[in-house]
């Protein structure tokens, strides 16, 4: 754990931490703890996009020698919104929507490389996966330059949902996959857009490639077949906002 990734243990202090309207990153719950107050939590978490671990009591004392109760949590160094408010915040700026979804990005630095990028480039908002994405921490920050700072992050239980309602909003939905035949410039990106990208390893999942208007691949002139997931979430924002400049 960083110095100033914020630790906190205890049932009840996780509790009011949620009620004071921070944000956990992490939540760790010791497996066959049934206690009134975890049930009070677990009730709480209910009504916030938490993600929540359950895990052995040895795991909880290596993060921490407190008396932790059962619950050990890590406080997010950002505020999460809601994909809701955001979308009808920029309707009613009048702007024209672009978003990134990450599909399954997990590496803690390319996430804020993505993030600093997207920040430059415009984009309303990012939106992420409660699991199998990267965590947002004090190195995710360093490494956007800040820009997690002021650029929207919405963390939604199933990104399939949250790209689902996108398009139901008015959006269309762009996926950046290798196994693309349409080039970016090729892509109008003049209307209301989200952008997904994938992970290296499994790239963007079939489910989410069903529903895309378009799956866009950047050519490729060298030997190596495959971009990280950084430069080409860079050169495809450049695309969008190149067209809408």
């Amino acid at each position: 754990m960083k110095k100033n990734e914020q630790l906190i243990y205890g049932a009840r202090a996780v509790i009011e931490t949620i009620q004071s309207g921070k944000h956990l990153e992490k939540l760790f719950i010791q497996k066959n703890n049934t206690s009134d107050l975890i049930k009070q939590l677990l009730t709480i978490t209910s009504e916030h996009v938490i993600p929540i671990s359950w895990v052995p009591g040895e795991k909880l004392n290596r993060l921490t020698k407190g008396n932790h109760q059962g619950v050990v949590a890590f406080v997010s160094p950002v505020q999460y919104h809601n994909l809701h408010h955001v979308v009808a915040d920029v309707f009613e700026q009048g702007k024209t929507p672009l978003y990134l979804a990450l599909d399954g990005v997990t590496d803690v630095r390319n996430f804020g490389a993505i993030a600093r990028t997207a920040e430059c480039m415009g984009v309303d908002a990012i939106i992420i996966p409660v699991k199998s994405s990267a965590q947002i921490n004090a190195d995710a920050v360093k490494t956007s330059a800040g820009a997690l700072n002021y650029i929207p992050v919405c963390r939604d239980m199933k990104l399939l949902d949250a790209i689902k309602y996108l398009k139901d909003s008015g959006m269309q939905v762009v996926a950046c996959s290798e196994h693309g035949t349409t080039m970016p410039a090729v892509v109008d990106f003049s209307g209301p857009t989200v952008i997904v990208m994938g992970s290296e390893e499994e790239g963007i999942t079939r489910e989410i490639l069903k529903i895309s208007d378009h799956i866009s691949s950047i050519p490729m002139k060298g030997e190596i077949s495959s971009l990280n997931v950084g430069s080409a979430a860079a050169m495809i924002l450049y695309e969008a906002t190149r067209q809408r400049t």
